[in-house]
C-alpha cells in the first residue's frame, strides 16, 4: 500500500483554458471538470455523514478517482481512514454531489451503499490480526467479516438495509469474477458473501436460491451446513474478539481441507457458473427493489392524494362556512326582509302578514314547555368521595381501629378513617331549536299552527336560560326569518302565509345551522322541518346533504307533515299530524327529548 500523498492544484491547466474562453462572451461560467481538488469537498462532506453512520468522530474520508487499494472503497484501521473511489458516483460530477445534505444520497444509492458498507467496517471491524497469523486464516476471517459487520450495522441502523443491498451488487460481483480462491474455496467464498448476507437479513431467501442450490451441488449439503454454522457463529462474535474470529476462520479452513478429498472435482467452468448464479441473485434483488420502490411510490402517491383531498375538503368546508355565515347574516336581518338564495335582498313580497298578541293558551303552553325543558335539562349532582387521616369528614370506626392497631404495632399508619364527600353541580345544557317551515302553496294549512309553535318554543327557551336560542325560517325559493336567534323571547306572534313556489330547504338549513350552532355539541339541538317534501330531485339532494351532516354532528332532525301523501326526507324522524293544531305539542315534545339526550 502506498503512503505517498499527492498534492494537486485546485484548477488544472485545461480548466484555465476553458475559463479563459468563457471569460468575455457573456455566457454563464463553465462548470469545472472533476479534479482531485474538487473531490476534496465531497470527501469532507462524506466524513461529516460518517459520524452518524459509524458512531465515530476520528475518521477521515478521502475521495478521489481511483484508490490506493484498487478496491471501490476501503477502510484502513491503522490510519482511521476510509478511501472512496470517485468513479462510484458516475455519471455525477463533484459539483453535483452534496453528501452533507441529508437525502442527497438518494441520487447515488450504489455509491452510498458502498459508503455504508465501509462505515459498518469502521464501526465494527475493531479486532486486529495478531502477529504471525497465517495469511490463509486471516483471509478467511476477513471473508466472514463481510457479512458480520453488515449484520451488526443493521441492528444499529435498520433503515440502511436498502443501501446495503445496493452495495452487494457493487462489491460482490468483482470478487466473484476475479476470485482470490479456486475450486471449492471459491464456491465457499461465494456462499459466505451471498448466503451470509441472507442470514443477517440483507438479502431475502428467495433471492439467493440460485446460489444456494449451486453451492450445495459443488460443496455438498453436509459441508455447506458446516460452513453455514461457522458464519452464523461469526455473526455473533464481538467486535473486539480477534481470538474468536480467528478460531472461526481456522474452523472454516479445516472444514474445507477435511471435505476436499471426498468431494467430486468442481466443474471447469465453476467461475462462470458462480458468476451466473450471482447475476440471477442480483437480478432478483433488482426486481424486488423495483417492486418495493413502486409500492413505496404508490403509497406516497396515495398519501399525497389523501392529504390533497383532505386539504380540498377543509377548503370546501371553510368556503361553505363562510357562505353560510354570510347567508345567515342576510336572512336574520333586523328588518325581517326576504332574501334571495345568494343572500341579496329580494323584491318579492314577504310571506309575513303581520303580528298578533299571544293568546292565553299559547302563554300557558309556553310556561308548561319551559317547566318541562328545565326538568329535562336537570342533571344530578356528582359526588366525589375521598379519605384522609384527619378531619373533616365522617369517621369510619373500622378504619380508625385499623389505624390504632398499626400505630400500636410500631408500623407507619396507613389507614385513613375520615371520609369526605364533595358534591358539585352539573351544568345545565342550553337549548337550540331551529324551525324551517315550507311556505309553498301546498303548505297553507300549516301556517297558523307553526307560527304559534314557533312563538311557544321561543318563549319557553328564553325562560329556561340566557344561553338558549330558537329561530324560525320560512322558505320557498326565497328565505324569510320569522324569528331571529336572539336571547330574548318575541313579544308578538309572527303570522305568515304560504303561497310560494319551488323550495330552497338547503339554504334555509345552512342559515339555521350557522345562526344557532346546530352542528356544535354542548347543547340540546333540534331541527324541525315542516314540509310535505314535494321537491325536485335536486332540491331533495341538497336538503338531504345538510340533514345528514347535522345528524352526524348529533342534532336531532324532525320532519312534521300534515298530508298523508307527504314524502319522507331521508335522515329525519317523520311525524305525521292529521290535526295541524297538534304541531305545537309535537314540537315541544321533540325539544324536550332532544335536551334530555344531551350530555
Amino acid at each position: 500500500m502506498s503512503a505517498h500523498h499527492h498534492v494537486q492544484s485546485s484548477v488544472t491547466a485545461a480548466d484555465d483554458a476553458d475559463l479563459a474562453r468563457w471569460d468575455d462572451d457573456g455566457a454563464p461560467p463553465a462548470q469545472p471538470r472533476s479534479s482531485p481538488a474538487a473531490w476534496l469537498r465531497v470527501g469532507a462532506e462524506l466524513g461529516d455523514r460518517l459520524v452518524a453512520l459509524s458512531g465515530r468522530q476520528d475518521l477521515l474520508v478521502t475521495c478521489r478517482p481511483g484508490t490506493r487499494s484498487g478496491a471501490p472503497a476501503a477502510y484502513f484501521p491503522g490510519l482511521a481512514e476510509v478511501e472512496f473511489d470517485a468513479t462510484l458516483f458516475d455519471p455525477l460530477q463533484a459539483h453535483e454531489i452534496h453528501p452533507r445534505i441529508v437525502g442527497d444520497e438518494d441520487r447515488y444509492p450504489a455509491a452510498w451503499g458502498v459508503f455504508v458498507h465501509e462505515a459498518a467496517h469502521a464501526a465494527h471491524s475493531v479486532w486486529t490480526e495478531p502477529a504471525g497469523a497465517h495469511p490463509r486464516i486471516v483471509e478467511a476471517a476477513l471473508l466472514l467479516e463481510e457479512s458480520r459487520v453488515e449484520g451488526a450495522h443493521l441492528t444499529r441502523r435498520p433503515m440502511d438495509r436498502t443501501y446495503l443491498r445496493t452495495s452487494a451488487r457493487t462489491l460482490v460481483m468483482p470478487d466473484i469474477a476475479n476470485p482470490s480462491f479456486q475450486g471449492i474455496e471459491h464456491a465457499a467464498g461465494v456462499a459466505a458473501l451471498i448466503l451470509g448476507r441472507r442470514d443477517v437479513g440483507i438479502l431475502d431467501g428467495g433471492e439467493t436460491r440460485a446460489v444456494a442450490e449451486l453451492c450445495e451441488q459443488v460443496l455438498g449439503a453436509d459441508l455447506l451446513a458446516t460452513l453455514t454454522g461457522i458464519w452464523t457463529a461469526a455473526h455473533r462474535c464481538a467486535d473486539h474478539d480477534a481470538a474468536t474470529m480467528l478460531a472461526h476462520a481456522r474452523d472454516w479452513c479445516s472444514a474445507l481441507d477435511a471435505a476436499a478429498p471426498s468431494l467430486p472435482a468442481p466443474p471447469e467452468d465453476l467461475t462462470d457458473l458462480l458468476s451466473g448464479a450471482v447475476v440471477v441473485v442480483m437480478d432478483s434483488m433488482a426486481a424486488n427493489d423495483r417492486a418495493d420502490l413502486a409500492a413505496l411510490l404508490a403509497a406516497d402517491d396515495a398519501l399525497a392524494a389523501h392529504a390533497e383531498a383532505q386539504a380540498q375538503d377543509r377548503a370546501q368546508r371553510a368556503g361553505s362556512q363562510r357562505k353560510s355565515a354570510a347567508l345567515a347574516k342576510s336572512v336574520f336581518n333586523p328588518r325581517g326582509a326576504t332574501v334571495n338564495p345568494d343572500g341579496t335582498p329580494s323584491s318579492r313580497t314577504s310571506p309575513i302578514t303581520g303580528t298578533r298578541k299571544p293568546t292565553a293558551a299559547e302563554q300557558t303552553a309556553a310556561e308548561q314547555l319551559s317547566r318541562a325543558l328545565r326538568a329535562a335539562a336537570y342533571r344530578e349532582r356528582t359526588e366525589e368521595r375521598s379519605t384522609s387521616p384527619t378531619p373533616p369528614g365522617r369517621l369510619n370506626m373500622r378504619a380508625a381501629l385499623a389505624r390504632d392497631a398499626q400505630r400500636a404495632s410500631g408500623s407507619v399508619p396507613t389507614a385513613e378513617p375520615f371520609t369526605h364527600t364533595r358534591r358539585s353541580s352539573t351544568a345545565t345544557p342550553p337549548l337550540r331549536v331551529g324551525i324551517a317551515v315550507d311556505v309553498s302553496g301546498s303548505m297553507s294549512a300549516a301556517c297558523g299552527p307553526v307560527s304559534s309553535a314557533a312563538w311557544i318554543v321561543a318563549r319557553a327557551a328564553a325562560m329556561t336560560g340566557p344561553d338558549s336560542r330558537t329561530a324560525t325560517v320560512a322558505y320557498d325559493t326565497h328565505l324569510t326569518a320569522l324569528t331571529r336567534p336572539t336571547h330574548r323571547a318575541p313579544a308578538q306572534v309572527t303570522t305568515f302565509r304560504a303561497n310560494g313556489r319551488s323550495h330552497n330547504l338547503g339554504d334555509a338549513l345552512d342559515a339555521l345551522d350557522h345562526g344557532l350552532d346546530l352542528s356544535r355539541p354542548g347543547a340540546g339541538r333540534l331541527l324541525v322541518i315542516v314540509t310535505d317534501a314535494q321537491y325536485t330531485p335536486d332540491e331533495t339532494a341538497d336538503a338531504v346533504t345538510r340533514i345528514q351532516r347535522l345528524s352526524a354532528a348529533g342534532c336531532a332532525v324532525l320532519q312534521l307533515t300534515l298530508d298523508k301523501n307527504s314524502r319522507h326526507l331521508p335522515g329525519t324522524t317523520l311525524l305525521h299530524l292529521p290535526k295541524p293544531s297538534n304541531a305545537p305539542a309535537a314540537i315541544a315534545k321533540a325539544a324536550t327529548d332532544a335536551i334530555r339526550r344531551t350530555r
